[in-house]
């Protein structure tokens, strides 16, 4: 009854001075969508909020204000700004989407979830749709986390890659340090094309400790075989172990790994060691984090590129409005060789990551990513008589089509270009692929 008071009071005030307060709401409205389609909640927010006492029951006043306050993490705000767009028009179905990710946001799963499956049963664009269905399936998982869950996924893929075996695009370079006379370079040592096709599978669990605190596990490996040049066919597993623990707005990994690569059957490298990473959520659409990473790199027959390696940075991530994701990172890294006298084998390097992803169809995402190593090696290389220095860049396009439940369809492109101050060592890589993907 209350509420139905004030509403009956602010129509009649509306009543009384309805030319002068039309405009500007008007204008308070246009100015906070305006600020909001830019990207500025905390400014929108602003805005609206003092007026909330005045304008509290107009749709359109509440509907921006509800979305200001989900943008700056005001997320009980947003629900009562949103729950009164509800009781005027109970139809609207972006006030009620919206209202499913505040109640997500403020961990009542269930009720999110109920109603983003409301929405659903009143129809929403083939554009959201997809969007929709990945809010519904997050609300299921975390539903699911008072008990044990397990996760998998196989994959088949075939591609093209013009260097796999990562050599110099070129037949012949001069070693300094050995001879002025170009040395010609044998067949494997030099850039490889070929067709490929890959098999690869993987597993992840997790069983909760407590409310806050959870176990999780993974597994995961893929065969590589190329049509041609099977002296580069490779194998690899990984394998991960740890602990997550989450605490307010915080979410805490410590995670053992380990990783074994072989090559045309014989095993080539094993990597082992520890991850650790804070995960801290802004609000509804930011989130930051930090890592650090240890791992003890061991070539089974050249052991003396055996190599300690860390690697630690921060990343951002933030979701739009439209559901596009953008992520960025940036990271040191540094490996130190474990034999004397071979200093010129370690580096420190700085490396810089950025990528988005978004739905452009019902079923279509479309990604991409671009990155950015530095790398400058610890003392002069005695075959080239000089302290190496590389510049790696890359870049990743490439789109998913889930064309029935549970599967996908993934072509994507990668580019390498590795520019380093010894011939050697530089290289470009290209590789078009096609995977077909099946989830459980």
């Amino acid at each position: 009854m209350n509420k139905k008071f004030r509403l009956a009071g602010l129509a009649v005030a509306c009543a009384c001075c309805w030319l002068p307060l039309a405009a500007g709401a008007d204008q308070l409205t246009d100015e906070a969508h305006a600020l909001l389609n830019a990207g500025k909640g905390k400014a929108a927010y602003a805005l609206l909020e003092p007026q909330e006492s005045a304008r509290a029951g107009d749709p359109g006043y509440d509907f921006l204000l509800g979305l200001a306050a989900l943008d700056v993490g005001q997320n009980t705000r947003a629900v009562f700004a949103l729950e009164r767009v509800l009781a005027m028009e109970p139809n609207n179905v972006r006030a009620r989407a919206e209202i499913g990710r505040a109640y997500l946001a403020l961990g009542e799963v269930e009720t999110a979830r109920q109603e983003f499956e409301t929405v659903q049963r009143q129809g929403v664009p083939a554009d959201v749709s997809l969007t929709l269905d990945r809010y519904i399936a997050a609300t299921r998982r975390q539903e699911s986390q008072t008990g044990a869950t397990l996760n998998g996924y196989i994959e088949a893929q075939v591609g093209y890659d013009t260097n796999v075996n990562v050599g110099p695009n070129r037949n012949s370079v001069v070693i300094p340090g050995i001879s002025q006379t170009p040395a010609v370079l044998s067949e494997n040592s030099r850039a490889n094309k070929d067709v490929f096709g890959q098999l690869g599978a993987g597993i992840n669990g997790r069983l909760p400790l407590s409310a806050n605190l959870a176990v999780l596990g993974g597994l995961s490996g893929a065969l590589r075989a190329n049509q041609d040049k099977d002296q580069f066919d490779m194998t690899n597993y990984d394998a991960n172990l740890g602990l997550v623990l989450t605490a307010g707005k915080n979410v805490f990994t410590l995670m053992g790994q380990f990783g074994s690569v072989s090559i045309d059957d014989a095993r080539y490298r094993t990597a082992g060691g520890v991850t650790g990473q804070w995960q801290y959520n802004l609000d509804a659409r930011n989130q930051v984090s930090g890592f650090l990473q240890y791992s003890n790199l061991h070539y089974i027959v050249q052991t003396v590129r055996d190599a300690d390696r860390w690697v630690g940075g921060a990343a951002y991530a933030h979701l739009w409005r439209d559901g596009v994701v953008g992520f960025g990172s940036l990271y040191l890294v540094k490996e130190k060789p474990q034999e004397a006298n071979v200093e010129f084998l370690g580096f420190d390097g700085v490396g810089a990551r950025l990528g988005a992803r978004g739905n452009v169809t019902e079923k279509t995402t479309l990604f991409g990513g671009f990155s950015y190593e530095h790398r400058r090696y610890s003392a002069v290389d005695p075959s080239f008589l000089t302290e190496r220095q590389d510049n790696q860049y890359g870049l990743l396009l490439g789109a998913t089509y889930a064309f029935a439940k549970d599967w996908t369809l993934t072509p994507q492109i990668s580019l390498t270009r590795n520019y380093s101050n010894t011939e050697l060592n530089e290289y470009h890589r290209e590789v078009a692929s096609l995977a077909i993907r099946r989830e459980f």
